[in-house]
Formats: C-alpha cells, structure tokens, sequence
C-alpha cells in the first residue's frame, strides 16, 4: 500500500514509517518539524528513513488546506495514519491556539483529504487523556468521555467527533486509538522519562507532581506501532450490534472505532522512578509537588476491544523497557 504518516518525523511516526517500510509498503512522510522541541532529535529520527527508497518526506504542516489538498492529489494514497499533532497537557495551558491550529484545523485537512481522494481507511492519534475527570478503572471505550481535563484533551476528543461526523456522511472508515503514556527510545524531551533520566544523570531534582501520587500504564513505543498497524489492517465497520437507543461510546452504526492501546495495567510513578534509578545507576533527588493543572491521578487501559478486534495485546512491562530507554539515551547524548 501507499501510506501517508503524519508526524513522520516524531516519536511514533518515524518507528511506524520504518516498520511500514520494512514489511514492504510505499510511505509519504508529512513532518513540519517544528521547535516545539529539538528538530535536530527529528532530524536524527528521520535521516534514515529518507535514505529508503519507498520513502517520500513532505516537510509541511497538516493546517496547510492548499498544500495538504495537493498532497492528497498528487500522492495516490492509499490508507492514512494520522499522527501529527501539537502534543503536551502543560503546554495547552500556555499556548492553546497551537492546539486548534494542528489539533482541529490540521485533522479537518486530513479528514477532507481522505474524503476527497477516496481514502480507504484512516487511522489517527487520540489520547488516554480524552477520559479526564473518569476516576473508574480501567478505561474502558464504552466509558463516556465528556468531562477533559485540558485543551489538549479537548481537541482530541474533537477529533474523534469530527471523525464520526466524516463516517457517518461520507462513509469513511476511521479508527481512533487513545495512546496511554507512550515511551522509550527516541522519545520527546518533554515526556517524564526523558526528563527523569536527563535530571537523574545531571544530579539535578526531578520535579514530582501530586506528591508522586501518580499512576500510569505505561506503554511501549513498540507496542503502540504495533496496535497502530494492526489497526490499520481491518477497516472500521459499522457496529451490526449497535442500538442507537443504548448507544455504545467505542462504536457506531457508521464505520468508525475507537480503541485503547496500553500495557493494560498502572505503575507507580515512583516505581518508573526506582527502575530509572536501577538503570542508571544514580539515585534520584525529588522535589515534591502539588498537581498540575490539567493533569490526572491515575490511567490504566482496558484493552478488551483491541484485543478482540486486532488479536493483539501490548506486552513489554516497563522493568524492560525503561532500561532500553536509558541504554539509548547515553548512547545518543553520549551521557
């Protein structure tokens, strides 16, 4: 197939680029690679991917109408994986319109596309925090979700919304997929274990929200690549079971899903912390905080409706992937 991958040059899209390439497929790369943090880190993630023959990169940002409408022309795409996104729950407190520019105005130009250019199935980013103030655990798809915390939040519960509205007119496959805090190599410098990792071999503080009170079901870049491209294999389809007058909230009568893509079970926060330290081979200096704005005790994914679905489960406990983590940073940052 010929792929378009949004964020081509971010954490999940480049590992998701090069298993596409890998297993055989056509890939068109989208990237603005902005600074909302180092592009020299989305440099590196891309330079190998443009060395690949089956690998096009556009380096344009989704909120482009006149240039993405010429992409979806040009390019002959066949499937969509949309994961650009202006990214970050702290940040949407301090720049919200960046989060409507690429979260709203730059899923809209996607959605189009797809509409436009007969798109067999689009498959795109959404988050675990779409469940905001939901205390009830495990986060299931059939919870309702209409009480965000953030922004950020917000936008992506937007665009699941939008997506519903493109299948339901138009007949257009979509699959929304609520990522639950994803890490590992190559990850973004504002994500906690980057951060924790960077502090911990500098002999600097790390900051702890909610006293480190936190729980997160941390999950593997791997493991997310591979329920994105399992997703990206079965097209949605209309639900034959669903009762509009007990609506079901993972799915529809239209072809559109949503599903939950976690490890299916919550670490401690200060567990991460201690297996950062194990792998390091430092001790940790914390500064208490109270919560963050914006920000959640506790996720953990019900991952039933994938699992059915796709056959596939995440699986990489966190006691191996930190380590993984730590072994690429030293290696990249020469720390």
């Amino acid at each position: 197939m010929r792929i378009l991958v949004t964020g081509a040059a971010g954490f999940i899209g480049s590992r998701t680029s090069k298993r596409l390439l890998e297993r055989g497929d056509e890939v068109v790369g989208l990237d603005d690679f902005n600074d909302y943090y180092d592009p020299t880190l989305k440099e590196a993630r891309a330079r190998p991917l443009e060395e690949h023959p089956a690998f096009k990169m556009i380096r344009m940002g989704c909120e482009d109408r006149e240039g993405m409408a010429a992409l979806f022309a040009n390019e002959r795409i066949d499937r969509v994986i949309h994961l650009a996104a202006q990214a970050g729950v702290r940040y949407s407190l301090e720049n919200p319109f960046a989060y409507v520019d690429s979260n709203i105005t730059g899923f809209l130009t996607i959605l189009e596309g797809c509409r436009h250019n007969d798109v067999e199935h689009l498959v795109y980013a959404s988050s675990s925090s779409v469940y905001g103030g939901n205390r009830s655990l495990p986060f299931s798809v059939s919870d309702s979700v209409d009480h965000p915390m953030s922004l950020y939040a917000a936008t992506k519960k937007a665009d699941e919304l939008m997506a519903h509205t493109y299948s339901s007119l138009y007949g257009l496959p979509t699959t929304g997929l609520r990522f639950f805090t994803v890490y590992g190599p190559w990850g973004r410098p504002d994500m906690a274990l980057f951060m924790f990792t960077k502090a911990i071999l500098a002999g600097e503080k790390l900051p702890v929200f909610n006293h480190g009170n936190h729980s997160r079901d941390f999950t593997y870049v791997d493991d997310i690549v591979e329920g994105v491209i399992r997703a990206l294999d079965r097209p949605a389809t209309p639900n034959p079971e669903f009762d509009a007058k007990k609506p079901d909230p993972g799915s529809s009568q239209a072809p559109w899903r949503v599903y939950n893509i976690g490890r299916g079970g919550p670490v401690e926060l200060l567990r991460y912390i201690e297996l950062i330290e194990e792998a390091t081979g430092r001790k940790a200096e914390l500064e208490l905080l109270p919560m963050q704005p914006g920000d959640v005790p506790d996720t953990w994914a019900d991952v039933e409706a994938l699992a059915n679905d796709t056959g596939y489960e995440p699986d990489t406990p966190v006691e191996v992937g930190v380590p993984r983590f730590v072994e690429w940073y030293r290696s990249y940052y020469g720390a």
